[in-house]
């Protein structure tokens, strides 16, 4: 056990990092940046592992209010048909409250989103929540809170579809993969607010969706830098590792099948309307496994969980990551193992630094006196990103990672098999929404 509370830091890196140069002439190596922006875990020391620290995230609702407006979209993209819901931080809170949305959540007026583009170079925090989650959560809020109050960020939160009372409008349910949302979401930030630099944070699932996005994105992307918190990395080893004791299987992977089923009864009007999944047999399962089994592999034609997980992990996908990338981690972690971690993978990869806790379980990471440790890297690696750094010189011209090998045999750690869906199995959405190839 560490002592008192304090957790042991190790980072991973290329041993030939990017050199990241800063606005006042001076330079230094990128995993350099992650450890002066990573301070001392000192994390309470009567949650002295992983389990009591995930486990006191259930019993703590309290967090800075970050008030939203909410404006939704309509998807672009002909293969993922449907909208989706994306939550805008409100510097002047509204003093109306609306039922149907989240606490402190109203939508925009339609005289605000005529007026909502602007020319101004604040930075800008594109955000991606964890599984079934929302603008809400109390982590978000604790990690995004102190870079909103200092009054130089902008920020926006991603919704899945279906999450933080948004509603389903086709067959397209969200997964892993779903990288589509924010593809759209960063497009329309770009052309709305052309001079802000956007950064990028995702949390446990929303983690793994940014990335996904990232790897794809490659030397093309319109993010300046990113960080994930509590990447579940290998969804296929994870889910090993959490069914593989007792209070993985029947405590957490029973929580979050719950959350999941909660998810699918909230919706059950759209998912009638435009699914043919079999709502009762949805309500009588138990653990995550038999959800994803279940729903994902019916709506996106997996033919296990387990294909679900390989197609949708992102331990391959952060090879090709060419921004500055730095994840974050706790090794008694009992949601994403530290058997999933992709040392190596980083390894490979200059753009990208692993930090790990030893303490901190499932994005807990408490401190004496309730605060919670991640919002602090997270306000420093942003802020150097956004106010020090001059990022400008590390746009990539590379291939995003692909390797020629022996033979002329090509890897390429962006390429999916599901594109949308692979071609040889049939979602069980209803005709009217089959418009994907």
């Amino acid at each position: 056990m560490d002592w008192l509370g304090r957790a042991k830091l190790d980072f991973h890196a290329s041993a030939t990092p990017i050199t990241v140069k800063e606005k006042d002439g001076s330079s230094k190596s990128f995993v350099d940046v992650c450890k002066e922006t990573v301070p001392t875990c000192q994390l309470n020391p009567l949650l002295f592992n992983g389990h009591l620290q995930t486990c006191w995230t259930a019993a703590i609702k309290h967090a800075p209010p970050v008030h939203y407006r909410r404006k939704l979209f309509e998807a672009d993209h002909s293969g993922y048909a449907g909208s989706f819901a994306v939550d805008f931080f409100a510097k002047d809170p509204s003093e109306e409250e609306d039922d149907s949305l989240p606490p402190r959540t109203v939508y925009f007026s339609k005289d605000e989103l005529l007026k909502i583009g602007s020319d101004d170079s604040r930075p800008m925090l594109v955000v991606l929540h964890g599984l079934s989650g929302g603008s809400h959560e109390v982590y978000l809020r604790y990690a995004i809170a102190p870079l909103l109050e200092s009054g130089a960020w902008e920020a926006c939160v991603v919704n899945s579809r279906g999450c933080a009372k948004s509603k389903i409008t086709s067959g397209l349910l969200y997964n892993a993969r779903a990288t589509w949302d924010v593809r759209q979401t960063v497009k329309w930030l770009r052309e709305t607010f052309p001079n802000r630099p956007l950064f990028g944070i995702g949390f446990s699932l929303g983690a793994c969706i940014l990335t996904n996005y990232l790897g794809e994105e490659g030397s093309g992307c319109q993010l300046k830098a990113a960080l994930a918190c509590a990447n579940p990395w290998n969804l296929e080893t994870s889910n090993n590792a959490l069914n593989r004791t007792f209070i993985g299987h029947h405590v957490y992977s029973k929580v979050l099948g719950t959350a999941m089923k909660k998810l699918a009864e909230t919706n059950k009007t759209e998912i009638k309307k435009y699914t043919d999944f079999d709502l009762e047999k949805i309500s009588k399962l138990t653990y995550l496994y038999e959800f994803d089994r279940e729903v994902q592999c019916a709506a996106w034609g997996y033919p296990t969980e387990n294909a679900y997980y390989r197609d949708a992990s992102s331990v391959d996908s952060v090879m090709a990551i060419r921004i500055p990338y730095m994840a974050i981690n706790s090794t008694d972690d009992p949601i994403s193992s530290y058997e999933a971690l992709p040392v190596q993978e980083v390894k490979q990869n200059p753009y990208t630094v692993l930090c790990t806790t030893s303490l901190g379980g499932h994005l807990g990471w408490f401190e004496p006196g309730g605060g919670r440790w991640h919002s602090r890297p997270v306000t420093n690696f942003m802020n150097y990103m956004a106010f020090e750094a001059d990022l400008e010189p590390l746009q990539s011209k590379s291939n995003g990672g692909t390797k020629t090998y022996h033979g002329g045999a090509m890897f390429d750690p962006s390429k999916r098999t599901q594109i949308p869906h692979p071609f040889w199995f049939v979602p069980r959405a209803k005709v009217a929404e089959r418009n994907f190839l």
